[in-house]
């Protein structure tokens, strides 16, 4: 479970930008993340929507530990990110575009090296391992160097890393972000295949589509505040015939005003 209660996260702003950001506090600092609470339950796919800039990446970064809140608390699997940090990164894994892989090593090697430091014996290890690999379709590049590797095959591995340990609590942060169909397919396979194993995942994303397929819970981000909190199904209801795009933009535009 994630628990997620009122997140706050403050830039200081530079001269140059103040007078672009809208979500500011009275000193000019920029508040990325205002007042942000929400709960993940596990089994549960938990959508973070928002467009580009909206505070998502920055609240999933504090929640993986990776920043400190400037106010605010989280709890991951029952363990506080400021006062119990080791024991969230055990418990958690998290997916970001941001996470580079080491080019001179092959896929299985990048993948056991973090098995390795969550401290897993080889059983688990190859257990684990294969079973990943099977669902992401690894096996026929395993041997390759990272280097040598596409886009979707790279973020395939990236993925392998990320759940290796199987962690209890799993964060995408937009994980099918330029990759073609069928790489996004099987990325959207793992995660629904994270609920079935009643794990807690949290996904961002600005694609629509991802929304619909794989949403049980719902909150919608922009400037850094919470426009929706609540279930995918409920905010279907509440569209009254529009599209999901169309009932985005309208509140999003609403927050606006």
């Amino acid at each position: 479970m994630i628990v997620v209660q009122d997140l706050w996260k403050t830039f200081p702003a530079d001269r140059e930008h103040r007078k672009e950001l809208r979500s500011k506090s009275k000193d000019g600092a920029v508040n990325a993340v205002a007042g942000v609470s929400f709960t993940c339950h596990p089994g549960r796919i938990f959508t973070l929507l928002g467009p580009n800039g909206a505070g998502k990446t920055t609240t999933l970064r504090m929640i993986a530990t990776l920043m400190k809140p400037t106010r605010g608390t989280i709890s991951v699997a029952g363990f506080d990110v400021g006062q119990q940090p080791q024991e969230v990164r055990r418990n958690i894994g998290f997916l970001t575009g941001t996470t580079k892989l080491y080019e001179r090593l092959t896929c299985s090697e990048i993948v056991k090296y973090y098995a390795d430091l969550h401290g897993m014996d080889q059983e688990r290890f190859t257990k684990r391992r294969d079973e990943l690999f099977t669902l992401l379709g690894i096996h026929e590049f395993a041997n390759r160097r990272i280097g040598k590797l596409s886009t979707g095959m790279r973020q395939k591995v990236s993925i392998a890393r990320t759940m290796i340990h199987d962690p209890a609590v799993v964060v995408f942060d937009e994980p099918t972000v330029g990759l073609d169909v069928i790489t996004a397919r099987h990325i959207i396979e793992l995660i629904r295949s994270c609920k079935a194993t009643g794990k807690t995942v949290i996904f961002s994303t600005h694609i629509m589509g991802e929304v619909s397929l794989l949403s049980d819970d719902l909150a919608i981000v922009h400037n850094g505040k919470l426009c929706y909190n609540g279930t995918y199904d409920d905010f279907h209801t509440s569209m009254k015939g529009r599209s999901l795009e169309e009932a985005f933009i309208q509140l999003v535009e609403e927050a606006d005003r």
